[in-house]
C-alpha cells in the first residue's frame, strides 16, 4: 500500500523547491493581496480515505472552479437543453476572449470559458427562484455542511473591474441568446466565482464526479452517471482555458481550474484531488498546482490514460 501522506509532503517539498514564474490574479484586487507563496493540496478516494498537506484547510477563492457547480445545477434543471444555449468545444482562446461570440453568433464555446458561464447563470436566473440562496445551498448539500460563503470583498472588487465581463454578457444579449436582463446575471455570475472554499472542501464536493452523480456523504444520486460523462468529459477538454490540452498531456485527469489559484481534478471511480497555489501562469492556472499534479498522477500511475 502507498504511502500518500509521505507522497503529499515530498510533492509539496519538490514543488516548493522549484522557482516557478507567474504571479497572482492581479485584475481582481482583492485577490492581488493573497500570499503567492501558500500551497496546499487534499487527496480524497472514492473509500473515504483522506490524506491532505500544506494549507489544506485554508479557504480561497474558487473563481472558475464554480462553473462545474452551475453547469451541474443548470444541467440538473433543464436536461439537455443546455447544450441548445452552450457548445462543447475547446476554445482555443482566452477565457474572457470575445473574438469567437462574433462569429458563433452568441453562442459560447463551451460552458466553462466566461461567455458560456454567464449563459449558464441565465439559465439559472430562469428557472430558480433565489438563484443565490439556492446556488449556495448546492454546495452546502454537496459538502454536507453550511459553513461555506460568500466573500463579499471578492465579489465587489471582480464587479469593479468586471468590464470585459459586462462587454461580453451585452453582446451575447444582442445575439438574444440572454433572456434576463444582462446586469442581474452579470451580478449573479460575479457571485458564483466569489465563494471560498478550501482544498478538503472542494476535493469533497468533487467526489460527485468521481462518485458517477452521488453525493460522498450519503450516496445521494445528485445527476444521473451519463450525465456526469459528459461534465467530465468537458472538464478533460475544456476545464483550463486555452492550455486544456496541456493539462490531459501532462496530469491525464479531467478538472477545472481558478484564477484564485485552485484546480480541482477527478479520476472517475479513484479518486478526487484539490490543490491551491495562487501564483498563476500566463494562461491563468496555478502554476504549482499543474506541477504538482503531474508529479502525482505519474508517481500512483493511476490517470485516465
Amino acid at each position: 500500500m502507498k504511502d500518500y501522506n509521505r507522497l503529499l509532503d515530498d510533492i509539496l517539498n519538490t514543488v516548493n523547491s522549484v522557482k516557478h514564474p507567474g504571479s497572482v490574479a492581479s485584475y481582481i484586487p482583492e485577490l492581488a493581496k493573497i500570499d503567492p507563496d501558500k500551497f496546499g493540496i487534499s487527496l480524497q478516494f472514492v473509500n473515504g480515505e483522506t490524506y491532505n498537506a500544506g494549507d489544506y484547510n485554508e479557504r480561497f477563492s474558487i473563481q472558475s472552479i464554480s462553473k462545474v457547480f452551475t453547469l451541474s445545477m443548470a444541467i440538473q434543471s433543464i436536461g439537455d437543453k443546455v447544450w441548445d444555449r452552450v457548445d462543447v468545444e475547446p476554445s482555443g482562446d482566452p477565457f474572457n476572449s470575445l473574438v469567437q461570440l462574433e462569429h458563433e453568433e452568441g453562442i459560447p464555446r463551451n460552458p466553462f470559458i466566461n461567455s458560456g458561464a454567464i449563459v449558464i447563470c441565465d439559465i439559472l436566473f430562469s428557472e430558480l427562484e433565489n438563484p443565490k440562496e439556492e446556488y449556495l445551498k448546492f454546495i452546502h448539500e454537496l459538502n454536507g455542511s453550511d459553513k461555506i460563503k460568500y466573500n463579499e470583498l471578492i465579489y465587489k472588487s471582480e464587479k469593479s473591474k468586471g468590464y470585459r465581463n459586462i462587454a461580453m454578457a451585452n453582446f451575447i444579449k444582442s445575439f438574444k441568446n440572454l433572456d434576463n436582463d444582462p446586469e442581474d446575471v452579470l451580478d449573479f455570475y460575479f457571485y458564483t466565482c466569489s465563494i471560498d472554499m478550501s482544498c478538503v472542501e472542494l476535493a469533497w464536493c468533487f467526489q460527485l464526479f468521481a462518485q458517477h452523480g452521488k453525493q460522498a456523504a450519503d450516496g445521494t444520486l445528485f445527476l444521473d452517471p451519463n450525465q456526469i460523462k459528459r461534465i467530465n468529459a468537458i472538464m478533460l477538454t475544456c476545464g483550463f482555458y486555452d492550455e486544456s490540452g496541456e493539462f490531459a498531456f501532462r496530469v491525464g485527469l479531467p478538472g477545472k481550474s481558478g484564477v484564485g489559484g485552485g484546480i480541482v481534478a477527478v479520476h472517475p471511480g479513484e479518486y478526487s484531488i484539490a490543490v491551491w497555489s495562487p501564483k498563476l501562469n500566463e494562461k491563468g492556472n496555478s502554476a504549482k498546482g499543474m506541477h504538482a499534479l503531474e508529479l502525482f498522477t505519474t508517481h500512483i500511475e493511476k490517470s485516465i490514460f
